[in-house]
């Protein structure tokens, strides 16, 4: 494979990374948003977190389906286990930034909270996403030549 296909292929990957990336950011601000003026206006964390669960699976959905649907080599339950635990860790930062800034640095304003939980915290969580699930998650098929195919075995009997 030349470098030319190789880059392409990565491109490819990236912008369609960055296109379900950007349909779950969505999802999640305007998800948070709306719990925070509403049901949740004075508990920004559960708004957080319930945002990222419904922008997670989106997530999922577009990552599995779309942009690593050519390298997985994993069973469907061992991958949503793994995609699930490397959300609970970038859920883990995006909250982490929310928290940071509203209780330690006394950040309150809804501003505020949006900059740090979903902008700061959303940019450094998908940059841990994106490597966990290209080599975490969403891996290549384990070249299976070393045993030979049910058909080859049949064969050789």
């Amino acid at each position: 494979m030349d470098g030319n296909s190789t880059a392409r292929r990565v491109l490819r990957r990236l912008g369609s990374f960055s296109l379900v990336g950007t349909i779950a950011f969505l999802v999640d601000i305007g998800l948070f948003n709306l719990l925070v003026a509403t049901v949740l206006d004075d508990n920004p964390i559960a708004a957080k977190i319930v945002s990222v669960v419904v922008a997670t699976t989106i997530s999922w959905l577009g990552s599995r389906y779309l942009t690593f649907r050519r390298t997985r080599g994993r069973s469907v339950r061992s991958e949503t286990i793994l995609f699930a635990l490397t959300n609970l860790v970038g859920l883990g930062i995006a909250t982490g930034c929310l928290f940071v800034s509203h209780y330690l640095l006394g950040f309150t304003s809804q501003f505020a909270d949006n900059i740090s939980g979903n902008v700061v915290g959303v940019l450094l969580g998908n940059v841990f996403r994106y490597f966990a699930y290209r080599y975490i998650v969403f891996t290549e098929p384990k070249d299976t030549t070393d045993s030979p195919a049910p058909e080859d075995a049949e064969l050789s009997r």
